[in-house]
């Protein structure tokens, strides 16, 4: 088993080698220094005194002794050189190692920080450090980190609850349809049947039929909204608002309303069946729940912001704060539930969710008087 050096002693080994690189130099600098300044010597003549009738010595070259002087000199520095060189290293040790702790300080206490989180505890923040250094900009960014992860943790329960809730609602839209068809089918087949109860078991299981039918074309169009664009090309919501309108005629006739319009330009890109099929879904949710000899009115201009589409109907009064479940699938009207002759509860919830892929803005409001008052606005440029 290797032991690996910890961040802090590869710090201190690092202090060390420039403290103990540097001095090795420096003395190097001032014994070559030293040497070249004992090496500039003179040659001295000297005499001494004898007794009279004897022969004076030679003379002494003093050269000799300014070497051994010299030698002396360096080698005495070497060893001071090497003592100070030893010191400062161990001292540099010391130091350097408690430099690094002290450097490093921020970095342990992000990382048992860090230790702390968790999937469900993610509250927790690394400190920033008042000075504006590395160090706090890394906090920084894994605070941003965490925030962002938080977030998108959040979105995912939402949308987990959400597809929990609308698995749910599906099924029972699914389930009550056929509990309708297998009840009728068993109350007539039980006992001897003749042609009138017959057709009305025919009729009642090709009502339940249908009402499935709508049901899943209606998931199938969630879906679809939900995957996303498929072609993109240039649209004019006025043109797409015309042909719904001329497609509700039987509706509108049926219950005497009455249409104004007001189609001016207004353009926008984007998947041309997905925004058909907004604009149908806005249309007929606006005659399924008007009152007879009620009113729509349709309206399309362009703004700054992108092209729009508003469709303001009369009908049943909606309560303020049940406005924006009238978005969410299976949900409608007053008691946030569908009738069996009213819809699947999808047509809004597919509008929102064409209205999302196409990055645009739709908006719903409750008219005092009735009705509602839906507005979708959608950029004239693909993004």
């Amino acid at each position: 088993m290797s032991l690996r050096p910890t961040a802090r002693s590869r710090l201190t080994l690092l202090y060390t080698a420039l403290v103990l690189i540097t001095g090795a130099l420096l003395s190097l600098f001032t014994y070559l220094l030293t040497r070249r300044s004992l090496g500039e010597r003179r040659t001295v003549v000297r005499y001494t005194a004898t007794p009279s009738g004897t022969e004076p010595p030679p003379p002494l070259d003093s050269s000799e002794l300014a070497r051994q002087v010299r030698d002396d000199t360096l080698a005495t520095l070497v060893r001071q050189e090497w003592i100070a060189l030893a010191a400062v290293t161990l001292l540099a040790i010391l130091l350097g190692w408690l430099l690094a702790g002290r450097i490093l300080r921020p970095i342990r206490t992000i990382s048992a920080t860090a230790r702390r989180l968790s999937a469900e505890n993610l509250s927790d923040r690394m400190p920033v450090s008042p000075a504006r250094d590395e160090l706090a900009a890394l906090a920084e960014t894994v605070n941003g980190m965490l925030d962002r992860i938080q977030r998108g943790i959040a979105e995912r329960d939402r949308a987990l609850e959400s597809q929990r809730l609308f698995t749910a609602n599906a099924a029972h839209e699914l389930r009550t349809p056929l509990a309708t068809m297998r009840t009728a089918i068993d109350v007539t087949l039980d006992g001897e049947p003749d042609r009138t109860e017959l057709l009305a078991m025919a009729e009642d299981v090709r009502t339940a039929a249908e009402r499935s039918r709508r049901t899943l074309d209606g998931l199938f169009a969630l879906a679809h909204s939900h995957a996303g664009l498929g072609e993109s090309r240039a649209v004019d919501l006025a043109t797409v608002a015309a042909g719904a309108l001329a497609a509700a005629t039987t509706g509108l006739t049926a219950k005497h309303l009455t249409a104004h319009q007001d189609l001016r330009p207004a353009p926008t890109h984007g998947d041309p069946v997905l925004l058909e099929r907004m604009a149908a879904n806005l249309i007929g949710n606006a005659v399924r729940h008007n009152h007879p000899e009620g009113r729509i009115t349709v309206t399309t201009g362009h703004t700054p912001a992108g092209g729009f589409l508003r469709i303001t109907n009369t009908g049943r009064t909606v309560p303020a704060e049940r406005v924006d479940r009238l978005l969410h699938p299976f949900v409608r009207g007053d008691d946030g539930r569908t009738a069996p002759d009213e819809g699947a509860g999808l047509g809004l919830s597919i509008v929102r969710a064409v209205v999302l892929a196409h990055h645009g803005e739709i908006t719903a409001t409750a008219n005092p008087d009735g009705g509602l008052d839906i507005r979708v606005c959608l950029p004239s440029r693909p993004r």
